[in-house]
């Protein structure tokens, strides 16, 4: 099958590997050394893959299904996930815990993963993201509550600035029924078994 690009998306793909040239050159390299010649293209196709979040809609992977027989916490723990600081435009990666209990209609599981990945593949802030799940879980399936938490380590404190390597940022993001102190602690302990 032979894929066609329009012509701005020549230009936009160009356009990104002269920047890309660009700011080799002003870190102090030379663009024509042997290593770095197709460095430029490389970076581009790999921003597609960073980046991918940009050209989905979490709301396509909204697969529901009526069930009025659950009625207890449904979680998805230690999903990896990778994103980039808005910031610093530096990774951060760690693991997200979602959950969430029905009101009548579940999602598929696969289906939380993709959407934290339509979510984490964009420039972000770890607590953004949180709120996105959560608002994106309770606008779609009406749940009695959800709950986001990420554990995530940041380059932009273990490579730069403070260089602590073992700093962990945790976020959450908790709704409805998860506020209840009895709901959240055992949301917590069973993310932490």
């Amino acid at each position: 099958m032979e894929i066609k690009c329009t012509t701005s998306e020549i230009n936009k793909h160009q356009l990104m590997i002269k920047s890309i040239e660009n700011i080799i050159t002003e870190i102090g390299d030379d663009i024509n050394r042997e290593g770095l010649k197709e460095t430029p293209e490389r970076v581009v196709k790999s921003f597609e893959a960073l980046y991918e979040g940009y050209t989905e809609d979490p709301k396509k992977h909204l697969k529901t299904f009526e069930d009025d027989s659950s009625d207890e916490m449904v979680i998805l723990k230690n999903i990896e996930f990778y994103s980039t600081c808005e910031h610093h435009m530096l990774p951060f990666f760690g693991v997200a815990h979602i959950a969430y209990i029905p009101n009548n209609c579940v999602i598929g599981v696969s289906k939380l993963a993709r959407i934290l990945n339509c979510y984490t593949r964009r420039l972000q802030i770890q607590e953004r993201i949180c709120k996105q799940i959560t608002s994106l879980i309770d606008e779609n399936l009406k749940p009695k509550g959800s709950a986001c938490i990420l554990e995530a380590q940041h380059f932009c404190m273990t490579s730069r600035g403070v260089q602590k390597q073992k700093a962990k940022m945790i976020t959450s993001s908790l709704t409805g029924c998860f506020k209840c102190s009895e709901v959240r602690q055992e949301f917590l302990q069973l993310v932490r078994d």
